[in-house]
């Protein structure tokens, strides 16, 4: 597996990746949610990020990291790719690469929140909305040195 940088030519794989790891982990979204998010994502989203794939040996898309200013705008692995290292090898590069320091965690993704302090990251503080400004809470977590 490697790390590289995104083609924008890519963006359908990786949305259908976006999609069905949020249909996986993200069952508090409601539909016209997901429908909003996909178009904002496919729009500007992907493009206002430092955007890495990981990349199976055979060339397959198995998960992307966007960073932003130091923050981790957005991860997601494939479903079938997920428990295989996809993520923490994604972060590993925000880190080294990109300088990330932060990520926003929706609350009720309790796995995200427990992948992200597995890593060494920590609750720093909370948002009762997300940044679309929609009821769903966001807490902010820091990499603790």
């Amino acid at each position: 597996m490697k790390i590289e940088n995104a083609k924008n030519t890519e963006y359908q794989q990786l949305i259908e990746i976006w999609e069905s790891s949020v249909r996986a982990t993200h069952d508090f979204l409601d539909e016209s949610d997901l429908i909003e998010l996909k178009s904002l994502i496919l729009d500007q989203y992907f493009d206002a990020v430092e955007l890495s794939v990981a990349r199976a040996d055979e060339g397959e898309l198995l998960g992307f990291c966007g960073v932003r200013d130091g923050n981790i705008e957005m991860l997601f692995v494939a479903p079938k790719a997920r428990g295989n290292g996809v993520g923490p090898l994604l972060i590993r590069h925000a880190i080294s690469s990109g300088g990330a320091t932060r990520v926003d965690v929706n609350e009720q993704n309790e796995q995200a929140l427990g992948f992200y302090k597995h890593l060494g990251f920590e609750v720093i503080g909370r948002s009762p909305f997300d940044g679309q400004g929609k009821p769903y809470p966001l807490l902010h977590m820091r990499l603790v040195a």
